[in-house]
């Protein structure tokens, strides 16, 4: 039932504010209706109500010295959390002038959503209670007290090596531009504790954080992780010590097993507020941890780095989207390779970049997703079978998260940028629907933290902020940000944006009329006379056309039709069905007995009240007859799926979890009966998997225990029969709303992404052939190999005799009249050592002696230099790593180079905005001694 504001408030966000220690009753800590004096408007000297000139806040929370530290922003459940936004943003904002204290903390909620805004230092994120009192002082603590890490030292005794430091900066980096998730890949035996434990010296230190959790996922880790963090930081107390159980508040390290936290936070005694930790390290990160201890994350939400060993091409997808490393690149990887080889017109003209990935091209389906893909999608209860989706389909019956990520990213990338070249001008998101928006407002905040949530800014016509002086609209037209407005119908005409530089149509139009008027959001020219700080300029605008919409009006002007998904109770039935007919065909006359017993139950649970099922009453009436049961011929198994499955489209009241278990072992028991081995052993593994998500802690799960333990032997499976898949569904069924890291959505959501390939070339020959750099090491080696056979040049060579230059010359022409294409020139391209002679490359081919490469020694020296400089910012290691690359390419490179492309990439004013003059004259020496 849809609350209203008032019962919202009373019945859930009091008592969530309850549970988090705070006392209602108290004015003390809680203020309700907070009055906030504002100006009065224009031409208006006093107030002509009691109430002009005040704004009431819904609730401000009071700190120990009774100063406001947080402003919470109620609407009722039916309403988006996030349209209370900007209103408690403005309260923020207007409170902090009124009473001149800090700023407080930003809350917005509708009882079931709850936000948490640090305005001007990260962007909005979902949250899952209120902070304690004890909380919010430590964040503003924080907040005021912090060091930047960009320059924080790091502690080279606990963590010295090259790549440790690297990947300490990158995270401290990335901490410092608002970033809260980390993936930190590296091999086992480099470090990852001791990196871990720098990170954490580093942020303490720099006063970013006062309590950090280690999350490991087992005793003997904990022992481990505990012991090392005694070594390097012995002056900070720990939890647990020796024989502690209860958690303990006064601590600043804690580690724990995953199943020794979950148990903290589920058990009311004891349970911590979800704010209590500042950072979060879960070690050796895997698909197992993603679900079954993804509630420790959920509920904590605290700046979180995940480290593993495992090799990044075999992280599974759930691992990088739980540190939200979107295309699958994690924040910093070290592997085992690295370890061991270390004009003036009236309206502006348009450019159209066209986008399209796989799936808005294919569409998603069986056709179109892996075989790796396929069995995911089973192992997450998906049907592939059905996930028939056309590419227009997306963001209406699909939703695939990996094409918003690809559409902002490729956008970021593309976009008409600012004078400064570095954010895009401003720019109209055109989105399918409110939804859409939302998600792709998120995507933002997620891949772009550093702008604070004030990127990009949803505009929806429901949203009342958007209107009037200072609201989200004016914002966009008059101030330097949003830069993007995200838009659903509101913006596609009227808007009057000179400074609109870029377009982009993430959504397919239909109306050649709205789609033209859409466009001309951009062809307004400046206004010369008053140009905008972030639009100094504009000879025209881009639109990135997502859905191929230039084409759509010259091909299928009516559009197309879209497919509805079939629902669960309907798959359910016709999978009953189809082992009606199997059990029949195939003389198990009991086991079809049994399934049309449970059909006749679920076809009487129908809802009667349903027009449907009304409208279906002759068609019902004939399944009253017992004897239509007796003997269920094939013609009448057509008519049950032609006329009577159909009507389970009805079904709304159900338990969706336990209908998708009973569907999955359906499914399971049909293989069997079809006798397809593989994938009945696939759907049991999925079977299994689910039965060990149920979480033993819950009452009503533990009470059946013996059967999921059974259940998640070989040997339970090797004798389950009809019995035995009819106990579990009775038993186990109902668990699954229990379960953890079920999703229970029935939109079909993915998180499928296109894959990119790169292929390097050396070109060579009188036609500029082309092949693959490893191809022509192979065909040399090759050819080499086998004239060392009887070639006495070579077989000189391969015994470490010397040889002369007659001798060279000689073998250099056996084998360009081989192969043309062996050329000492070529062998330096493709070997990468521009200094080598012939007779180095072969004994390099033949073992003899190991020919260092020109990009090895580069990148020595690079290693070499970085070492020796541990505070390096990561914009500093990305313009050496800019450096080195430029090196290895070109092979040298000038003073001038370094102010100008790709240098200004990073820094307008190249290696001067990135350095000082000390560091850049070390870096000339360096580039000199590689150049000479």
């Amino acid at each position: 039932m849809t609350k209203t504001e008032a019962q919202t408030r009373s019945e859930l966000i009091d008592q969530q504010l309850a549970s988090a220690g705070w006392d209602l009753k108290d004015p003390t800590q809680v203020v309700e209706e907070f009055d906030i004096l504002t100006a009065l408007p224009d031409g208006v000297a006093e107030p002509r109500t009691p109430y002009e000139g005040h704004q009431f806040s819904d609730y401000v929370l009071l700190g120990k010295h009774r100063k406001p530290l947080a402003v919470i922003e109620a609407k009722k459940t039916s309403r988006d959390a996030a349209i209370g936004r900007e209103q408690a943003k403005q309260y923020c904002y207007n409170i902090q002038k009124q009473l001149g204290c800090e700023l407080p903390f930003c809350f917005y909620t509708n009882g079931h959503e709850l936000y948490f805004w640090d305005l001007e230092n990260a962007p909005p994120r979902k949250v899952v209670g209120f902070p304690t009192r004890n909380d919010l002082e430590r964040f503003a603590y924080i907040r005021r007290n912090r060091k930047p890490l960009t320059q924080e030292f790091i502690n080279t005794s606990i963590a010295g090596r090259d790549y440790q430091i690297r990947a300490i900066r990158s995270v401290l980096d990335g901490i410092e531009q608002k970033r809260r998730n980390f993936l930190l890949v590296m091999a086992t035996g480099t470090g990852k504790t001791r990196t871990c434990i720098a990170m954490v010296d580093a942020l303490m230190r720099a006063g970013h954080a006062e309590k950090v959790l280690f999350l490991v996922d087992r005793i003997a880790l904990r022992e481990q992780a505990l012991a090392a963090f005694k070594e390097h930081m012995p002056n900070e107390p720990r939890w647990p010590n020796v024989g502690e159980k209860l958690i303990t508040t006064d601590r600043r390290v804690y580690v724990a097993t995953y199943p020794t936290m979950l148990n903290i936070i589920r058990d009311k005694a004891q349970s911590l507020s979800p704010h209590f930790f500042d950072f979060i390290v879960v070690d050796e990160s895997h698909r197992s941890i993603y679900n079954t201890f993804g509630e420790v994350l959920d509920y904590f939400k605290a700046i979180t780095l995940g480290l593993t060993a495992t090799p990044t091409d075999i992280i599974d997808h759930n691992t990088f989207q739980l540190f939200h490393c979107e295309d699958g690149i994690p924040t910093f990887a070290y592997t085992y390779e690295e370890a061991v080889n270390n004009l003036p017109p009236y309206l502006c003209n348009f450019q159209v970049m066209k986008i399209q990935t796989k799936f808005q091209m294919e569409g998603i389906s069986k056709r179109t997703i892996s075989l790796e893909d396929q069995k995911k999608l089973i192992l997450q209860g998906k049907e592939v079978e059905d996930i028939n989706f056309e590419g227009t389909q997306l963001e209406k019956q699909v939703i695939n998260k990996g094409t918003n990520t690809l559409i902002v990213r490729e956008f970021m990338e593309e976009a008409i940028k600012d004078a400064n070249g570095v954010l895009p001008g401003k720019t109209i998101f055109f989105c399918a629907t409110k939804a859409h928006a939302r998600r792709m407002e998120e995507i933002f905040d997620k891949l772009y933290p550093q702008h604070h949530g004030e990127l990009a800014k949803v505009l929806v016509s429901d949203d009342p902020r958007v209107y009037g002086k200072g609201g989200l609209l004016d914002q966009f037209t008059n101030n330097d940000m949003p830069r993007i407005a995200i838009s659903v119908d509101m913006l596609d005409t009227g808007i009057d944006v000179r400074e609109i530089v870029n377009l982009v149509f993430a959504k397919p139009v239909y109306s050649y009329t709205k789609f033209w008027q859409m466009v001309g959001r951009g062809t307004r020219l400046l206004e010369t006379s008053k140009p905008k700080p972030w639009c100094l300029e504009k000879d025209l605008f881009l639109i990135l056309d997502c859905w191929d919409n230039f084409e759509y009006f010259k091909l299928n002007p009516k559009g197309k039709d879209l497919k509805a998904q079939l629902p669960l109770p309907v798959r359910l039935v016709g999978l009953r069905l189809d082992k009606i007919e199997k059990a029949n065909d195939s003389g198990h006359a009991d086991i079809a007995a049994r399934e049309i017993a449970k059909l006749r139950l679920q076809i009487s649970a129908l809802p009667n009240e349903s027009v449907v099922i009304k409208e279906a009453a002759a068609a019902l009436a004939r399944l009253d007859d017992d004897n239509f049961w007796i003997s269920l011929s094939h013609h009448r198994l057509e008519f049950l799926r032609a006329d009577i499955k159909p009507l389970f489209r009805t079904v709304s009241e159900a338990d969706f979890k336990a209908m998708r278990f009973e569907r999955d072992l359906l499914e399971y028991s049909l293989a069997l009966l079809s006798e397809e081995k593989e994938q009945a052993d696939t759907l049991k593994e999925g079977i299994v998997e689910q039965i060990s998500e149920l979480p033993l802690s819950v009452s009503f799960v533990k009470q059946e225990e013996a059967l999921i333990r059974a259940a998640q032997t070989s040997h339970y499976w090797a004798k389950a029969d009809e019995d035995a898949f009819d106990e579990l569904v009775a038993k186990l069924g109902p668990l699954m709303k229990f379960r953890e890291g079920s999703t229970g959505q029935e939109q079909t959501h993915l998180d499928l992404a296109d894959e990119l390939h790169k292929k390097e070339w050396v070109e060579f020959g009188p036609q500029h052939e082309a092949v693959s750099i490893t191809r022509y090491r192979e065909m040399v080696e090759n050819l080499i190999a086998e004239l060392t056979v009887h070639n006495p040049v070579l077989q000189k060579i391969k015994n470490g005799e010397a040889v002369s230059s007659e001798e060279a010359n000689e073998l250099a022409e056996l084998l360009h009249e081989e192969h043309p294409h062996i050329t000492e020139d070529l062998l330096r391209q493709v070997y990468r050592n521009r200094k080598a002679r012939f007779i180095q490359f072969i004994r390099h081919i033949l073992g003899i002696e190991v020919l260092r490469s020109f990009p090895d020694e580069v990148s020595a020296a690079f290693d070499q230099f970085i070492r020796a400089h541990t505070t390096l910012s990561s914009r500093q290691m990305e313009f050496l790593n800019l450096l080195k690359g430029f090196i290895i390419e070109r092979e040298k490179v000038e003073k001038k180079d370094l102010i100008n492309a790709p240098f200004t990439v990073i820094h307008p004013q190249g290696i001067r905005g990135v350095f000082g003059p000390i560091e850049i004259n070390e870096i000339l020496q360096l580039t000199e001694r590689l150049a000479a």
